[in-house]
């Protein structure tokens, strides 16, 4: 056996040890978030009081006006509902308005900032900062545009904040298509990515050290935290500020909780290109805000150790282990999603688990590609982004 044979069997061998073990460690704490999960949907929902519910908009896209739609939909007894867009002529602040004239017993306001200030990279801080100052209550619950939720979604999520010691909670979702299985194959892998990458390694986080972060398609949280981690001029320095908000807040000592409430995010059916550019910027942002954390997470994926070990059984005369090293590494992968789509409930969870492997095998070339390069296209503009998570213009 060649060196370089004998160097592609060890890496296939520690990576596919540590996906398996990563695999276990998901799977318990799956299993652990459905008990909590179980236990939570069964308690009383007796802590209801008035909250603003804030959603900074920039344009619109399929499907949207359903999305906005659950939210004045909302069986519950006193909230206001805030959008914000840079302009009045923006499309998603008008489709906002429209909808919100088929709920005249919703109060609504809808506000805008104007261009963010040089200060705010973040455009959508930029929007919050404004939302923040015209809202009427203390306790907020943030969320993007394409967030799709059910009518008891803010009585759930408000739950979270019971405790006074807890300064923000937020929630893991299931990657959703609009069209379902009709959508585009890259955005179906990049759905099932989001519901089962995404949360296996928020799931295992929160139970291996606790919430240290937030996920910022929604979030519970008291106006007082975005001043505790310094405004929302500092916040809108960075790509993920919902990372930088939970983080900071952990570090101080307020409580950050991962809700056990699961929400829809909707994902748009795009061509693979631009389904690939727009992880490809996820990516990117988490290696700069979790450096250690982003590089060990190229030894939880499977397949592509898998096909490694395909390529050295085909190379090295032993075809036949080769091929049962990659089945080996699909079954870790359908293992893995089977259990995280059931336990998040996604009625179409077998689908999902039956298409993970590839979604497994893309992670892996998105991670590998987070490290070229440190700009990126988002909404017209390009982006540089520096150590530990900040970004700027170019």
């Amino acid at each position: 056996m060649s060196l370089l044979l004998r160097i592609l069997f060890w890496i296939a061998v520690g990576g596919s040890l540590t996906s398996t073990i990563y695999c276990l460690m998901v799977i318990v704490a799956a299993l652990r978030f459905g008990v909590r999960r179980w236990r939570e949907e069964r308690a009383l929902l007796e802590f209801l009081p008035p909250v603003s519910m804030l959603k900074p908009l920039h344009g619109t896209e399929p499907g949207m006006e359903r999305n906005l739609e659950t939210f004045f939909e909302q069986d519950y007894p006193e909230f206001e509902l805030l959008f914000c867009a840079r302009h009045d002529t923006d499309e998603g602040l008008r489709l906002a308005r429209r909808v919100g004239e088929r709920y005249p017993g919703v109060k609504a306001k809808y506000l805008t900032c104007g261009e963010p200030l040089p200060a705010f990279h973040n455009a959508k801080v930029f929007s919050l900062a404004k939302l923040d100052a015209e809202a009427e209550n203390d306790l907020f619950i943030t969320s993007d545009a394409d967030v799709r939720v059910k009518k008891d979604y803010l009585q759930k999520m408000v739950q979270n904040l019971k405790n006074p010691q807890v300064g923000l909670a937020s929630c893991v979702y299931l990657g959703t298509t609009e069209e379902g299985r009709r959508a585009g194959f890259s955005s179906q892998l990049d759905a099932v990515g989001k519901s089962v990458e995404m949360s296996s390694g928020v799931l295992v986080a929160d139970m291996l050290e606790g919430t240290k972060f937030a996920l910022g398609a929604t979030m519970a949280v008291r106006r007082e935290s975005f001043q505790k981690v310094g405004g929302f001029e500092e916040l809108g320095q960075f790509y993920a500020d919902d990372f930088v908000l939970g983080n900071r807040l952990a570090e101080q000592g307020t409580g950050v909780l991962l809700a056990t409430h699961v929400i829809r995010l909707m994902v748009q059916d795009t061509p693979f290109g631009l389904s690939f550019r727009n992880q490809l910027r996820w990516m990117q942002s988490t290696r700069r805000s979790r450096r250690w954390g982003h590089l060990g997470t190229g030894l939880t994926f499977a397949v592509p150790f898998g096909v490694m070990g395909l390529v050295w059984g085909l190379l090295s005369g032993h075809a036949a282990w080769g091929a049962a090293w990659l089945a080996a590494m699909v079954l870790n992968r359908w293992l893995q999603a089977g259990v995280i789509l059931r336990v998040l409930g996604d009625e179409d969870w077998a689908w999902g688990m039956m298409i993970y492997p590839l979604r497994d095998l893309l992670g892996w070339v998105l991670w590998v590609g987070s490290y070229i390069g440190d700009r990126f296209y988002y909404r017209g503009k390009i982006y540089r982004l520096k150590d530990g998570g900040r970004v700027e213009e170019t």
